[in-house]
């Protein structure tokens, strides 16, 4: 389940608060996707993320092999109180963004070429070993913060690492669901605010609706890494049948 938050603009006690809206995109055994459901509110944080967390299991969520974030806070103390099978990984591509935009123009590319050698490593000892290389070289000198980012997320990098490349491929970006996103801005951008939950939820679960009823196709690479996840996970993991 790929989880992400966004804020929007709500009127709350005659006050324009920006409450946190949480989304939840899963990815079915069979491959096609499904949104989970939609949650406001005050704040992002561990609180927040378990009402989540409670909530889809009350709902009939049975097991999630994987939450993928992009570093969210709280994220990993709720999804250790309520599902502590469940693996959490960082979004890799989130955090190269992240390590990117300390940069200038001109210094991003040859950044991203030096920080390739840590995500594309066969195991976590390789990776570690990369993120040494890199911290000692230039452009570890130069960006320390970089460095400091990703041995903070490196708990929730590694588990990137036990998977083969097909898996890799499936979990390593945000991007199904930053596809939602994209969609909601269109329609939120021009309210300026909405004036409470409800009025906000109305629009973005008929946009989620929509978007639904058209069918998602299975992710990339699905079938590969769909046997691979059988394998892996072993009888937590049902293949669909053909």
């Amino acid at each position: 389940v790929f989880f992400d938050a966004r804020r929007v603009k709500i009127r709350d006690d005659a006050t324009v608060r920006s409450k946190a809206v949480y989304l939840a995109l899963a990815i079915v055994p069979d491959g096609s996707r499904d949104s989970l459901g939609i949650w406001i509110e005050q704040t992002e944080g561990a609180k927040s993320w378990m009402k989540v967390f409670t909530d889809l299991k009350t709902r009939g969520s049975q097991d999630i092999l994987m939450a993928i974030t992009d570093g969210l806070k709280g994220m990993s103390e709720a999804l250790a109180a309520i599902d502590p099978t469940t693996t959490l990984q960082t979004c890799i591509v989130h955090l190269l963004r992240q390590s990117l935009a300390v940069a200038n123009g001109t210094e991003r590319k040859p950044l991203a070429v030096a920080l390739r050698p840590i995500y594309t490593a066969a195991s976590a000892d390789a990776a570690a070993a990369a993120l040494d290389v890199f911290e000692q070289g230039p452009w570890g000198t130069r960006f320390p913060t970089v460095v400091a980012s990703w041995r903070r997320a490196w708990p929730h990098v590694i588990p990137f690492f036990a998977f083969p490349p097909a898996i890799r491929r499936v979990i390593d970006t945000t991007n199904a669901l930053e596809s939602v996103h994209a969609r909601l801005r269109r329609i939120i951008k021009t309210r300026g605010h909405f004036p409470n939950d409800e009025a906000a939820t109305k629009p973005i679960w008929l946009a989620l609706r929509n978007i639904t009823a058209g069918g998602w196709k299975a992710a990339n690479d699905w079938h590969l890494a769909m046997n691979q996840f059988a394998i892996l996970y072993e009888d937590r993991f049902t293949v669909p049948r053909t």
